[in-house]
This record gives structure tokens, C-alpha cells and sequence, in this order.
């Protein structure tokens, strides 16, 4: 019998060693540094050996490290090659989807593989935007996934995932200045995205809560980053609820003040209208309405059900940030 090392922790080895960043091969594998850096040290550990010497923010490879590249490299290299050979050969279908990167990082690709396991046929192709629809170059696509108040009238929208706005931080911070009310957030950093400025502003009044001043604030690009920034412990971020989930089930984050869980607009899958997929696309959209009410159960058996008066309204979802 084969004793192998984790798989995940070779392939997240491989690609920091090749590139000598964590971040450059959190990019590749599409998952985050924090992620690469955890398997990285969990094969470490399971060898009992440094790979690395990590110095300054940069990292260099140990001679063992360099003696496992020369193995692992290759060998990847192998599989690659094969398998891309099989599916050549097999006739792969391609289905093109495009969805914010957020969402394709933190709840999208965590579930991927159970579609892959379903359609091992399927080459499922994605990108991602945050782009409205109507700006999408949709002949090449075949689904745009959106968050949106209401069906877009001019497209076939399936609506696979609700959402609840919820404020999320590292359980560390909170050893330092806990929060039992909307009034403790005054202790603390809040952390915005750029794409959503005013986000706080209006959480609070969906809310129906005084907006309180903060002991600082953050401000990040990119929603994933703000994300990213609360599980690193720099302050409190809203979050939309399914999104945040894995990581508050996981310990990474904790909802400090559960309720209230304010209404956001849902996820929508927005068939193409030039897709010539339907029935792979059909697939795909049960597909995610089985994982959304997945994630529905989980938030509810993680947090707790919403309320009728914890959740605001589709009129409310207007003022909040898209």
C-alpha cells in the first residue's frame, strides 16, 4: 500500500517552490495565501522537515526542498499530461461561466469538485467580474452569475443562493475588545470595499441601528480583500452570510453580533442568450440550487434561523450595495 503524502499540500508545495511565493501560487491555485501558507507547513510537518527557510517575507527552498521539487515537479508534470490527453481524447464538453471573484473564491470553488465528480465530461471554464450583464461579451459565455434585487427581464435568471448581510471578524480580536452590542463596534476597525463604500452607513440603518464612529477604518479594492483582511484579524467586515459561512463553521471567523442578519440581494445564474448548452446549463442550475440550500442549512444550523425581524426587505436590498 501506498503511503502518500496530502495531495493538496503537494500541489500547493510545488506551485510556492516553482514561483518562491506563497502569494504567486495562491494565484495560480486560485485559493488564498493564508491557504497556501497552511498546507505548505501541514506537509512539513507531516515529513518532519523544513522545506523553506522563510526570512523577511521571502521564502527560499531548504535542500530538502529543493530534492522534493525535483521529484514532485515532474511527476506532476506527468498527471497533467495525461489526464489532458484522456479528456482530448474523451471530447470534452466546455461550459463557460462567468461570476464575481468573491463568490468564485469563497463559496463557488470550495464545491466544484461535487459538479466535476457529476460531469467528469464537463470542462467547466471560469472568469470573473463584477461587471453589469449587459456589458458581458455573452457570445462567448454561456451563464453569468449576479447578485440581483430581481430577475434581470430581458434574460432567463435562475435565483440559486439568498444572502444575508452579516458583520464577521478572527474570534482573536475580540479576546482584546469583545463585542456585545452595535455600540462596541466603536472599539474596533471597520473594513470596507471600494466597490461598496458606503456599506457600513447603510447596514446600520437596514439595521435600524445607530451608525457609531469607529476606532478606525479600512478600505480594500475588492470585497475578497476585505474578506481576506477579517480573517487576518484587522477588523470587522460585512460580509454577505453564505460567503462568510465556511470560514465562521471553520473557526476562522466568528458573527460577533449574530443578529441582525440584513437582506441582500440574492445569486442568480443568467443564461446566455446565445448558449447552445441548455441542457448542460439545466445541470448546472440544479446543480447550485442544491449547494445553495446546502449553504441555507449550514447558515441556519451555524447562526441560527433569520428571524422575520432580523432580515430587512427586497426595498431595503436597493440601499444596500450590490
Amino acid at each position: 500500500m501506498r503511503r502518500l503524502p496530502p495531495l493538496n499540500a503537494i500541489r500547493a508545495f510545488e506551485a510556492a517552490a516553482r514561483h518562491l511565493s506563497f502569494t504567486k501560487a495562491a494565484n495560480e491555485l486560485c485559493v488564498t495565501h493564508g491557504a497556501v501558507s497552511r498546507q505548505v507547513a501541514a506537509l512539513e510537518s507531516h515529513l518532519g522537515l523544513p522545506l523553506f527557510h522563510r526570512l523577511n517575507h521571502q521564502i527560499q527552498l531548504t535542500d530538502e526542498g529543493r530534492a522534493l521539487l525535483a521529484e514532485v515537479g515532474p511527476a506532476l508534470d506527468r498527471i497533467a499530461l495525461s489526464t489532458y490527453s484522456l479528456t482530448r481524447k474523451a471530447g470534452r464538453v466546455v461550459l463557460a461561466v462567468n461570476a464575481p471573484p468573491t463568490f468564485t473564491m469563497k463559496w463557488l470553488i470550495p464545491r466544484l469538485s461535487g459538479f466535476q465528480r457529476l460531469h467528469p465530461e464537463v470542462e467547466l471554464r471560469m472568469t470573473t467580474s463584477i461587471a453589469p450583464v449587459e456589458t458581458m461579451a455573452l457570445p462567448e459565455l454561456d451563464a453569468v452569475i449576479r447578485r440581483l434585487g430581481a430577475p434581470l427581464s430581458r434574460y432567463e435568471c435562475h435565483e440559486f443562493l439568498r444572502t444575508n448581510l452579516i458583520a464577521v471578524c478572527a474570534p482573536e480580536i475580540l479576546e482584546r475588545a469583545p463585542v456585545r452590542g452595535p455600540a462596541d463596534l466603536r472599539q474596533h476597525t471597520l473594513i470596507n470595499a471600494s466597490t461598496h463604500p458606503q456599506a457600513w452607513e447603510q447596514w446600520f440603518a437596514a439595521a435600524g441601528l445607530e451608525a457609531v464612529v469607529p476606532a478606525g477604518t479600512l478600505m480594500f479594492e475588492e470585497m475578497y480583500f476585505a474578506h481576506q483582511a477579517a480573517v487576518d484579524g484587522l477588523g470587522i467586515a460585512l460580509v454577505p452570510e453564505p460567503l462568510a459561512i465556511d470560514d465562521i463553521a471553520a473557526g476562522r471567523l466568528t458573527a460577533p453580533l449574530g443578529a441582525p442578519r440584513v437582506y441582500d440581494p440574492s445569486y442568480f445564474l443568467i443564461a446566455s442568450p446565445h448558449t447552445r448548452r441548455h441542457a448542460l446549463l439545466e445541470d448546472f442550475t440544479a446543480w447550485l440550487r442544491q449547494q445553495g440550500e446546502e449553504s441555507d442549512r449550514l447558515c441556519a444550523e451555524v447562526l441560527g434561523p433569520v428571524r422575520p425581524d432580523q432580515r430587512g426587505s427586497p426595498q431595503d436590498a436597493a440601499r444596500l450595495p450590490a
